[in-house]
């Protein structure tokens, strides 16, 4: 009871956000089942499938520095009922038409939309929360996500067959309920001086973001940090399917589809246990075992040879990596982002997200064809622990400028 006690006594929009989450992320129906769509239903070829796939995946990162843009100068509530809206629309459709070209392109159309959506919940919890409560409202979020993903895809297998349109129909409704949650019951915010937290790193600043993340070495810092996170966690979906067909022959499909279940659960279990035990450690210290935890359990990888017990054990411990990265990266941005440009250091996040997981499909792609797979995991096992070292330097070197600058104001 103490544990849930943590997530006690935060402001009503951030409950409705949670039930946002879990809404959003059970109804998303089509996307995860992209691939088997395109192919499948509308009979493209592999290669143009794949071209799909990744334009999808890519318009998402100008949407969001657009997103971020209107969040932080007109409103995070408008923007999200914008993104979200449209969207919905954009997947509405496609449940009543049977043109493969225009579902092709609605479906871009609703994942750029989509991509307003992450910057403008990300800026609403900055600006309703200060400092010492964002990691507990940020993981409140994170655990709604992960409810929703647990369920939605099982739901989205059984209508797939046979239920296409439904399929696209239900993923627009939960949309659109989820758009109604916030316009009635989320209010609209604006960065704000949070009374008795006083941090120097949120203060206002003029000029374009690049100028602006320029004035943040600490920041920019981070983001080259966490690039390094993005590279080694995308192995997770790249590498070890390879992994698993190269040890397990025919099931390494199905095995590696247990795996992310595991997943799937070590997230929705833990996530309150983590945080209980964690909510007191500084955000980079967090950042570092995050670190820590990816370099165990994907490491062990190279080592574990086809014992599948070690593989469901090594999945649980970089699971936890996921959840204290997950929680903690959001944090440290909006703790050190100025209050007037918050929606848009996020959307910087998602693209050194973006990039990083990019980077390492293409490293270990290269890795995998000329040393072979194991060697993935060994550089993984040595990138998750520079990562978490940098983390800790970066902590410290970031806490001697803080008390330096405050000793300033001190005797001024």
């Amino acid at each position: 009871m103490k544990i849930i006690n943590n997530y006690r006594g935060l402001p009503k929009s951030i409950y409705f956000l949670f039930v946002v989450q879990v809404i959003n992320c059970l109804g998303n129906f089509v996307f995860p089942f992209l691939s088997l769509l395109l192919t499948q239903k509308l009979k493209f070829s592999t290669s143009l499938t794949g071209t799909i796939v990744m334009v999808a995946s890519v318009v998402g990162v100008p949407a969001s520095f657009l997103g971020g843009r209107i969040a932080d100068k007109i409103s995070r509530k408008l923007t999200y009922i914008l993104g979200q809206s449209l969207a919905a629309v954009a997947i509405m459709v496609c449940g009543f038409i049977r043109v493969p070209e225009l579902i092709v392109t609605l479906l871009i159309a609703s994942a750029f939309f989509n991509g307003f959506v992450r910057p403008s919940i990300s800026a609403i919890v900055a600006d309703l929360l200060p400092p010492s409560k964002r990691q507990m409202g940020s993981s409140l979020l994170y655990l709604g996500i992960n409810f929703g993903v647990a369920i939605g895809p099982v739901v989205a297998g059984f209508l797939f067959n046979n239920y296409i349109s439904l399929l696209f129909i239900l993923d627009a409704v939960t949309s659109f309920i989820a758009v109604f949650i916030v316009i009635v019951f989320v209010k609209d915010t604006k960065p704000i001086k949070h009374k008795g937290e006083d941090n120097i790193e949120e203060k206002d600043e003029e000029g374009n973001l690049i100028q602006i993340l320029l004035k943040r070495p600490f920041v920019v810092a981070f983001f080259g940090i966490d690039m390094i996170y993005s590279l080694v966690y995308r192995q997770c979906s790249f590498s070890m399917p390879i992994t698993m067909n190269s040890i397990f022959g025919n099931s390494g499909s199905s095995k590696y589809g247990f795996l992310m279940s595991v997943n799937a659960i070590t997230v929705v279990v833990l996530t309150v246990f983590v945080m209980h035990l964690t909510k007191k450690f500084k955000t980079l210290s967090n950042m570092a075992l995050s670190g820590a935890f990816y370099a165990l359990g994907l490491g062990m990888i190279s080592v574990i040879g086809n014992n599948y017990l070690l593989f469901i054990l090594s999945t649980v411990i970089w699971s936890i990596g996921e959840i204290l990265g997950a929680t903690n990266t959001g944090v440290y941005i909006s703790n050190n982002s100025p209050r007037n440009c918050r929606a848009r250091f996020g959307a910087v996040g998602e693209l050194i997200a973006s990039l990083g997981g990019a980077i390492g499909i293409f490293i270990s792609g290269k890795v995998i064809d000329s040393f072979g797979v194991n060697t993935t995991w060994i550089i993984v096992f040595v990138l998750a622990l520079l990562g978490a070292a940098f983390m800790l330097i970066l902590q410290g070197v970031q806490k001697r400028y803080i008390n330096f600058k405050i000793g300033q104001n001190k005797e001024v």
